[in-house]
Parts: structure tokens; sequence; C-alpha cells
């Protein structure tokens, strides 16, 4: 890498002055493991109204290595990654969630795998579960590296609670499209579109189990548990619809239509709250294709 910096790790916030002493930690552990560590720390306070301003200004004046804290007053995580992502200068770009803890060898393991790989690469990470209470949701577990078929829908190929990506990948693709995430219209599915259009560009999607983070996402009864796969697949047919002249959105389509008779031959039973796993996945993504529909049909009727 040319640039003084290596790695950017961008994190954004909001309202998490209790969990986040965890990742803040698990950083300056991985951090102080790679020898004359060339990094920078972006963290992007989306509006935090606890204690979260004073803990990370108390932090970043603490550690050797470079550190910004940004705001972002609106809310929304796709808001809040742009604002961060406009303000880096690694060469390699990470993310991981608030939520989330960082391995000692975070930052050697996540190296090496751009060392190995040729740019413009995204790859996502292992995400384990912080703690064994909460259910095993919003996690990664295979332990081999993988390659996702660039004609096939990306969606939970690799998660944004562990993502990184070369430089060249934001030149050419852009930013988050701030409609999408945690905070937007449409809840969920901010790191698929990105990883949608990035494969749709050519650029390699690649999945490394060498660098981890633990999720202590917090979910813990099965109502918590059906809202969020309803958000997942309500995000997931915002993006049909956004891109649904493209032959990988129709060809997931046609495999969603397909996989209903799977709830009668070989039912999904992981998920205590959901019935008919496949038909409730196909609902909520109606119900997302429909309303980003109508959204940009109103967006239209605004501005003529």
């Amino acid at each position: 890498m040319s640039q003084s910096i290596a790695i950017s790790l961008l994190v954004c916030t909001r309202n998490r002055a209790q969990a986040l002493p965890g990742l803040l930690t698990s950083i300056e552990r991985a951090a102080a493991s790679r020898p004359n560590p060339s990094i920078e720390v972006v963290i992007v306070d989306n509006g935090s109204s606890d204690a979260t301003p004073s803990l990370l200004a108390a932090w970043c004046a603490a550690q050797p290595f470079p550190t910004r804290i940004l705001r972002e007053e609106f809310p929304g995580l796709a808001r809040a990654r742009n604002r961060g992502l406009a303000a880096v200068h690694g060469a390699i770009i990470a993310m991981t969630d608030d939520d989330c803890v960082l391995h000692d060898d975070y930052f050697d393991a996540l190296f090496q795998a751009f060392t190995e790989a040729s740019a413009p690469v995204i790859i996502g990470g292992r995400i384990l579960l912080g703690n064994p209470a909460d259910l095993p949701v919003t996690i990664k577990l295979e332990d081999h590296p993988m390659e996702a078929d660039p004609l096939a829908f990306p969606g939970g190929f690799v998660m944004g609670a562990n993502l990184a990506f070369t430089r060249c990948v934001l030149n050419r693709i852009g930013s988050f499209d701030e409609r999408f995430g945690a905070g937007a219209p449409f809840v969920a599915a901010e790191d698929t579109d990105f990883l949608y259009r990035a494969s749709g560009q050519g650029i390699t999607l690649r999945y490394d189990p060498r660098f981890v983070v633990d999720h202590h996402h917090g979910r813990r009864t099965i109502a918590e548990e059906t809202r969020l796969l309803a958000g997942y697949s309500y995000g997931d047919g915002a993006l049909y619809a956004k891109h649904l002249t493209d032959r990988r959105t129709l060809a997931a389509l046609a495999t969603d239509i397909a996989d209903l008779a799977r709830d009668i031959r070989r039912p999904v039973t992981a998920h205590r709250g959901v019935r008919h796993f496949y038909c409730f996945r196909l609902k909520h993504k109606l119900r997302g294709a429909l309303a980003f529909a109508r959204h940009q049909i109103q967006g239209r009727s605004q501005r003529s």
C-alpha cells in the first residue's frame, strides 16, 4: 500500500454509550497487536443524545493512531456511513457495527486478506455470536473462503457488520443508497444494494473467515427475530424493485417463487416465530417492492 494510511476503520453509532466500550477496547487491542499499525479510525455519531459524544472524545484523545469523530444529525445508517466514507483516507476501507467486538488479530488478518486479492474487491469477514444468550441471527459462521457467483443475488453472502473494500470500489460505484438501512424508509439491505451494484460492475465479492468480529446484537425474543427477518425481506423486496430490469433480480424472484414448495417438502424450522418461512419471506419482499414503487411515484409527483 503506497498511502500512509493502509486501513481506515469506519464505525457508525447512535445512542450506544453502554455498548461502545467493548468495541473501542477491542480496537485498541487489535491495533496494539499489529507492529507499526498504519490505521485510522473514523467514528460517525449519528445524532446521539446519550453519553456517546463525551465517551468518544475521551477515547479518541487517548489513542496513538489517528482518529476522527464526525457528526451526522439526520438519522440513517447509510447516511452516516456516507458521511464517514467522505472523510476516510485508507487504501482499504473496513466497516463494523457499534455492537461488535474485533478479534485481536483483526487488522493483521484483514491486511493479509487484501494482500492476497486483486483490486477492486469487496471482502466480508466472519461474524460470530458475541453472547450465547442472544439468538443465532445476524452472524456469518462459515470457516472457509468463498467467492460470490456474479450472477446471483448477493443478499447474506457477506454482511455490513464486518465488511471491507478497496478504495477504488467506492470510486467506481459510489456511496450507499440512503433510502435503505436502519433509520431509512427501507429498513435493511443497504449493504446488499452496495454489493449488488459492485457485482454488476464486475467487482469481485469474497468471504474470508480470517478477520473476525463478535456480534453482541442483543436480540433474545422470538418477536425480535421475526421483526428482523421481516425487515430483511422488506429491504430485499425494495431492492428487487430498484433493480427490476436486472436479470439477476428476475432470477432471484423466480427462485423465491419456486422455493414456496419447500414450505411443504422441506420446511424451515429454525425460526419459531415463522411457520412457512419461504411464504413469509416472499410476502415481505412483495411488501417492500410495492412500497419502493410507491416511493418512486410520490417522488416523481413532488418533482413535477
